[in-house]
């Protein structure tokens, strides 16, 4: 299993660099499918439910999010969602009862839910905004990395039981440590003009965001009786189980940069 993980993250990380790196149409691309495959997994997952969600209707939903960062990369494209939220409301109407306002929220969570995917694209779209998102995607691998083999050689007490029995809270600290140490590096040899407390608080926030990610699609899983979103990635499961912390930890470091580094 370690040995699967370690390979689809050497395949997987230089392509996401490089995507990072180039920004514009390459990211944008490498976005819109995994917002897809995201939406194709949540959909089977709201199914497991007993929904009958829509997944052509939750991926048009999502490349509409996806579209509107590309055309309002200045900031968080809030009329998107009135329009994904009249396409809901259309199809409610026009499909009851083979689709009622339970499948509609439900397909409306899940599109906004990986939705938040598209705050990747915004970072990118920031001052120095390829630095930002590459200080994001590594706080998010270092507290995943870190809360994995801090936890699997010391954890004791568990963290979230009924969630997800395997996460413990030697782990969490583990995770929250790696994702502040990431932080700390950065902002001593990266940025060192920048109050190192402010970053040392970003790392820690970056970290706790990245827990709650994770715990969050415990929980999807867990209701749906599911081990994996899907077996996609060998070793990793699917598209979600691999995000579910970036879609946290995105709109977290693109706000805070926002509001506190750049205005």
């Amino acid at each position: 299993m370690l040995g699967q993980r370690v390979l689809s993250a050497l395949v997987g990380i230089p392509l996401i660099i490089l995507a990072v790196w180039y920004g514009g149409i390459p990211l944008l691309l490498l976005l819109s499918l995994l917002i897809i495959l995201g939406i194709k997994e949540i959909t089977e997952l709201l199914t497991k439910l007993g929904l009958k969600p829509s997944f052509w209707l939750a991926s048009a939903g999502g490349l509409i999010l996806i579209g509107g960062a590309y055309l309002y990369s200045n900031g968080y494209p809030g009329p998107t969602i009135t329009i994904i939220l009249f396409l809901h409301l259309i199809a409610t109407v026009t499909f009851y009862p083979r689709y009622s306002l339970l499948d509609g929220a439900g397909t409306l969570m899940g599109t906004l839910y990986v939705g938040l995917l598209s705050y990747v694209y915004l970072l990118r779209m920031l001052p120095d905004g390829w630095i930002w998102l590459i200080f994001m995607l590594a706080g998010t691998w270092a507290c995943d990395t870190a809360a994995y083999f801090v936890g699997k050689g010391f954890g004791r007490r568990r963290l979230a039981p009924v969630l997800s029995p395997k996460k413990t809270l030697e782990g969490a600290l583990g995770g929250l440590l790696g994702s502040v140490l990431v932080s700390f590096l950065f902002s001593y040899y990266i940025y060192p003009f920048l109050s190192m407390p402010k970053m040392l608080l970003l790392g820690l926030m970056v970290g706790a965001a990245a827990e709650v990610g994770d715990l969050l699609e415990s929980a999807f899983k867990r209701e749906a009786g599911i081990k994996d979103s899907s077996k996609l990635i060998p070793g990793h499961g699917g598209i979600l189980d691999r995000i579910d912390s970036a879609l946290f930890t995105a709109p977290l470091v693109y706000y805070f940069v926002v509001l506190f580094i750049i205005s």
